[in-house]
């Protein structure tokens, strides 16, 4: 009966020691893809792709409105048809009444604006030409015209807004540069995430369905030893509740295995209907990163750096613009020419006379109980909070930075040693087989050593899982790849065209 028994448990083992073919429904494509296949083909078909470089389409269009606002602007301004007719009252010198008469008045005007915005004063520049013609009731019509006009309206009250736009808005698009790597960084992640998931997934099926095949043929075999008077009926249901436990952990792992293989799925914009079957990346870069190296480059390319000093120009601008809200001071002065005529073709004859003009305008509070003063401080208060938290948030970010440039220096490691512990674990296992198929070790040994093998497959594909994301963690830092030794700046235009 032993040795019945022993042979019964061997060819189920055997069974499933040659990988099991999957069997998928009809319609189902199945895909083999290897880690950097399934990352690019997120960076070309993902939402999450799509989303991150519509975002930065928007701060790019964002970045030419600002420069546009540093060109001259040439509007056009035209009313080419205005009639009116109405009735009014008129004063009648003979009789010294009112009386009421019809009124019709007919009128076309167009004008040529020329303006440039003035970076190093605040102020604004103007060139301005327009014509106008109107005609009253059956009176002739009469033509008026400025062939050009200068004008200047400078705030003097200290504060340049085209100056702060010049210092913010570059820096701005410059961080949101690095911002659209950082998030194809993050995709990367996901999608190595999502990746290792599925094997995961796939792991844990094949020692589900190994456990099941097992109970239930040692829940078989109970059965009969019971039928002999072998085995006691507590026994058998410990052997019927370990079954019962194996079959709902196969259909957990099932579920498991879809959702994950979902998730891949959505990651990489690809229908339900595809299956991955997913190539473990045993190569991994041999690299040990210098901290100086890696800190050097956050330093130079990591977009929160740059996050922090658009946030104290900000406090500094908020500052300015409150001090400057107490006054409102305006120069506007404008010198040209002007003509009128009655006839077109006289409009734009010499001479012409004169157009010129000076306005200064003040408004300033004489008593308001300190409400300037408070707003003032209120703004500078708002500046020494940034200020500080600026400078802890570069501490912790450097702290973090030396952190896992120590964990990923380690990591190459651990994926060597689970690597060896995996392989070790295979021969252990083959050794025990061969041992248990001569009787020389129980079934007790055979599932711990068969559990040995899945828990470090398991510990492997972690630790691979592990090297990767913390890789891929410190390029997203960075903004460099140190296994090509080139900055991913390089890389932008030709990552916005795929």
């Amino acid at each position: 009966m032993r040795k019945f028994i022993t042979l019964i448990l061997f060819i189920v083992f055997l069974q499933h020691t040659v990988p099991a073919q999957e069997v998928v429904s009809p319609g189902t494509t199945t895909v083999k893809m290897t880690l950097d296949e399934a990352i690019g083909l997120a960076m070309k078909q993902s939402l999450y792709s799509f989303r991150a470089k519509n975002m930065y389409l928007a701060r790019y269009w964002a970045f030419r409105s600002y420069k546009a606002t540093k060109l001259p602007a040439l509007w056009l301004n035209t009313t080419p048809f205005n009639f009116s007719q109405s009735v009014t009252s008129e004063y009648d010198f003979n009789t010294g009444d009112y009386r009421f008469v019809p009124y019709e008045r007919l009128s076309s005007d167009v004008g040529l604006t020329l303006r440039q915005n003035v970076t190093l004063t605040g102020g604004t520049v103007s060139l301005q030409s327009n014509a106008r013609m109107m005609k009253n009731g059956d009176g002739d019509a009469e033509f008026t015209s400025v062939p050009f006009s200068i004008n200047l309206t400078q705030p003097v009250n200290g504060y340049n807004k085209f100056k702060w736009m010049s210092k913010i808005e570059p820096l701005k698009f410059e961080k949101a540069k690095k911002e659209f790597l950082v998030d194809l960084e993050d995709l990367r992640i996901r999608v190595a995430n999502a990746f290792f998931n599925v094997v995961m997934s796939e792991i844990n099926l094949k020692i589900a369905e190994t456990n099941y095949s097992n109970a239930d043929t040692l829940f078989r075999i109970g059965k009969g030893r019971f039928e002999i008077g072998t085995v006691t009926q507590d026994e058998l249901l410990d052997l019927e509740l370990t079954f019962l436990n194996a079959n709902l952990a196969v259909t957990k792992s099932k579920i498991s295995l879809k959702q994950t293989r979902s998730s891949l799925n959505s990651i990489l914009g690809l229908d339900k209907d595809v299956v991955i079957n997913c190539i473990i990346p045993d190569d991994i870069p041999d690299l040990e990163l210098n901290v100086n190296d890696v800190m050097k480059y956050v330093l130079e390319n990591n977009p929160d750096l740059l996050g922090y000093e658009q946030q104290l120009l900000e406090a500094k601008r908020q500052v300015a613009e409150t001090r400057s809200q107490g006054i409102n001071a305006t120069v506007r002065a404008n010198i040209g020419i002007n003509k009128w005529a009655k006839d077109l073709s006289e409009l734009y004859a010499s001479p012409f006379g004169n157009e010129k003009g000076v306005a200064v305008g003040l408004q300033m509070p004489l008593l308001d109980w300190g409400e300037r003063r408070g707003q003032i401080e209120m703004a500078k208060s708002d500046m020494d909070v940034a200020e500080a938290s600026i400078r802890q948030q570069r501490i912790d970010l450097e702290q973090s930075v030396i952190i896992q440039v120590m964990e990923f220096n380690v990591q190459d490691d651990q994926v060597r040693i689970s690597a060896k512990a995996d392989t070790v674990a295979q021969l252990g296992y083959d050794v025990t087989k061969q041992r248990f198929m001569i009787d020389k070790v129980d079934v007790i040994k055979l599932n711990s050593a068969r559990n040995s093998l899945d828990q470090a497959r398991r510990n492997y594909v972690n630790s691979l899982a592990q090297f990767w994301r913390g890789y891929f963690n410190i390029r997203k830092l960075t903004l460099y790849d140190f296994a090509k030794n080139k900055s991913l700046l390089d890389e932008l235009d030709s990552l916005l065209v795929q």
